[in-house]
Order: C-alpha cells, then structure tokens, then sequence
C-alpha cells in the first residue's frame, strides 16, 4: 500500500477504510471539512492536482486523462469509496468511471441539482462554475430533466479558482472580480445560485455580499456529504470502530498546501505528501 499501514481487519472490513476525495486542488477540503464535522467518525484520503490546477480550462480528454489517472492512484490506497469533489471532472469524466471500480463514486453535481430544486421558490436558478463545467450544460439538463420549467442562467467564473489558490479570500480584488461576475445574474432576476465548483464555497461571503442575501446559496460540498451519510448506512459501510486517520496528498508544492489547507479546514494538516500523477497510468474504461 506504499507506506500506508492498514491492519489485516481495516482490509477485511471495508467499513474501516478511508472515504477517497478527489479534486484539482484545495477546493476539494470544503468536502473534507464537512466530513469532519458531519461524519466524524470516517476516515479521509485526499488528493489535490495542484501541480495541474485549473482543470475547468482543459479539455474533455486531458480532464478525463487527469481523473482516471488519480482513480489508479486510489486504487493502490485502499478506500471504501470515492467523492469527486471538482465539478469539471464530476461533469466531464464521472461517466467513464463507474464501471470496473472495487468502490462506489460520486460526483457533486446531481446533490447541487436536488438541493437547488429543493430551495427555490420562482423557478429561476443561477449556476456559476469553470468554462468546461459551465460549457458542458450539465446543470441546465440535469436541473431540466427534473423540473422543465425552471429557467436556468449560467455563467463562467474562471479567475475565483486561481484567486482561491493563491489565498486571496477576503481581496478587494476578489470583491471586483466576484461583481463583475455577478452582476450578469442581475437582469435575470435569480433566487438561487448553485456554486458549481466545489472551491467558491471558500468565497460564500464574498459572494453572498455582492449577490445578495435574497438570493439562497446552493453548496453541493454539504449536500453531498448528506447525502453520503445515507449512502454509508445503505451500503453497510460505515465506520463503527476502526481507527481515525486523514491523509494528504498534492501533486506539487506540498507546504504551500498545508499552510493554505489548514486555515480553509481550521486545524493543521500536519503532513502532506507529494506524488507524481503521471506515473498511474489511468488505464479506467
């Protein structure tokens, strides 16, 4: 397991092992942090691309090279199961994923869907996210197939991601780049805006300000961990006495990781590891 030490029970109860979380870099901890507060007793392994971070600007076959090849990654872990915390991914490689796996996976962007339906009152729902998520459509047809009558107005944010990364959460910078966004959803009139990227809960206050507070804020990182605690009970997987553990891992600059890390979980993330990506093969169907 390349130096991570599971006793022979953990493997032969696969309750005991860790829930994976994949993502593109840090945004990926608003996952983990809801595990921890929601799911205390779960283990986590995490893995952020940050040497490749944004995947919302790359294309439908690089994204799905990058997910397959962190889906090999995990599989020499040891994990129960598998959150796709990067909505890109989540829209553009997901499908190609869920055949041939020892574990379940799940994406973020169907708890988005149900939570936005859930919450609006007028039928008109914004949706923000990377150039590739937002380019997909995926909302639109998935909010659409639920409820055909909902008026649905997406927008591309692509500077958040990179401003998230470099630590620039309450910037005057990102203040204007978040109104210039923003401001498109104005004329339409929205009552809920789904954060379609799983790091722009990191600037909710950023957002909540210039968007308004008339407008309800859809999170798909919380309404998914809801929805995995379900999941667990279902699949007869979750942990009632293994040992706790959460491991990191980053394809590039480990320490910059942890210092951002743990002011966006709120605890130290004491260790951090590298691993070079382009070694798995990402040989998934």
């Amino acid at each position: 397991m390349n130096g991570i030490t599971y006793s022979p029970q953990d493997l032969q109860d696969k309750s005991r092992l860790p829930i994976g979380v994949f993502d593109s870099g840090v945004g990926g901890l608003t996952i983990v942090k809801e595990i921890m507060d929601f799911l205390p007793q779960e283990s986590v392994i995490y893995l952020g691309d940050t040497a490749r971070v944004p995947y919302g600007t790359k294309s439908q076959p690089t994204v799905l090279k990058f997910t397959t090849q962190a889906i090999e990654f995990f599989n020499t872990r040891g994990i129960k199961m598998l959150l796709i915390a990067c909505n890109t991914s989540s829209s553009l490689a997901l499908p190609y994923l869920k055949d041939g796996l020892d574990f379940p996976v799940y994406g973020v962007i169907d708890p988005g869907v149900s939570e936005a339906l859930n919450v609006t009152r007028i039928g008109r729902i914004g949706v923000i996210g990377t150039r590739a998520t937002i380019s997909s459509r995926i909302y639109e047809m998935r909010l659409k197939q639920q409820r055909g009558e909902v008026e649905v107005f997406s927008y591309p944010c692509p500077l958040f991601v990179p401003l998230i990364e470099e630590g620039w959460i309450d910037d005057p910078v990102t203040y204007k780049v978040a109104k210039r966004y923003l401001d498109n959803f104005k004329r339409h009139g929205i009552d809920t805006l789904i954060l379609g990227c799983t790091h722009y809960p990191l600037i909710k206050n950023v957002i909540r300000q210039v968007i308004g507070k008339h407008v309800a804020l859809v999170d798909s990182a919380r309404t998914l961990v809801r929805e995995i605690k379900n999941k667990l009970k279902i699949l007869n997987l979750e942990n009632k006495g293994g040992s706790l553990r959460y491991e990191f891992y980053v394809s590039d600059e480990p320490e910059q990781f942890k210092k951002l890390g743990s002011f966006f979980l709120g605890r130290e993330i004491k260790s951090v590891k590298r691993v070079e990506l382009e070694e798995y093969k990402g040989c998934m169907k």
